[in-house]
C-alpha cells in the first residue's frame, strides 16, 4: 500500500512513488501527478521520465516542478498553483519524503490567500510540518489578502 497522505480532498502528498504507485493512483481516482523531486538525488530513484510515461499511459496528467537543495522560488510556487488550478480532479504530489511537495503546496495555497493556520493544520494532519516556510506562508497569505 502506498503512503499517499491527504492534505485536502483534492491534494495529496507522498514520498517517492514507483511505477506501481502510478497504477494505484489511477485506481484511487487521481487525475494528476506532480513530481517535486529532481532526478538523480539518489542512485536507485525512479527517473521522472519513467513516472511521466507511466502516468500518461494510465491517463493521468503529469507535471514536473522539481525542488532541489536551493529551496523554493517564486516560479516554482506559481507553477504549483497553476498545476493545482489546472487539475481535473485529485492531485498526487511527491518528492523524497513528501515534505517538499507539502511545503510547495502550502506556499501555493498561501499565495491564493488561504489562511496560514488552515494550511498548517492540514499539513500536520498529514504528518508534515510547515515550520521551515511558515514566515513565507504568512507573508504570501497577507499579500494575497491586500
Amino acid at each position: 500500500m502506498s503512503d499517499f497522505r491527504r492534505l485536502t480532498d483534492q491534494v495529496w502528498a507522498s514520498p517517492q512513488i514507483t511505477l506501481d504507485d502510478v497504477a494505484e493512483a489511477r485506481e484511487r481516482g487521481f487525475a494528476m501527478i506532480v513530481n517535486n523531486r529532481p532526478d538523480g538525488e539518489v542512485e536507485d530513484q525512479p527517473e521522472g521520465d519513467a513516472i511521466e510515461a507511466a502516468a500518461r499511459a494510465a491517463g493521468l496528467d503529469y507535471r514536473a516542478i522539481p525542488v532541489g537543495h536551493a529551496g523554493f522560488s517564486g516560479p516554482q510556487v506559481d507553477a504549483m498553483a497553476e498545476a493545482l488550478a489546472a487539475a481535473d480532479g485529485k492531485v498526487l504530489a511527491y518528492c523524497r519524503s513528501g515534505t517538499r511537495s507539502t511545503l510547495l503546496w502550502a506556499l501555493a495555497r498561501a499565495q491564493q490567500g488561504e489562511d496560514t493556520d488552515t494550511i498548517a493544520r492540514a499539513a500536520a494532519e498529514a504528518g508534515y510540518d510547515i515550520a521551515p516556510v511558515r514566515q513565507a506562508i504568512m507573508a504570501l497569505s497577507a499579500r494575497a489578502g491586500e
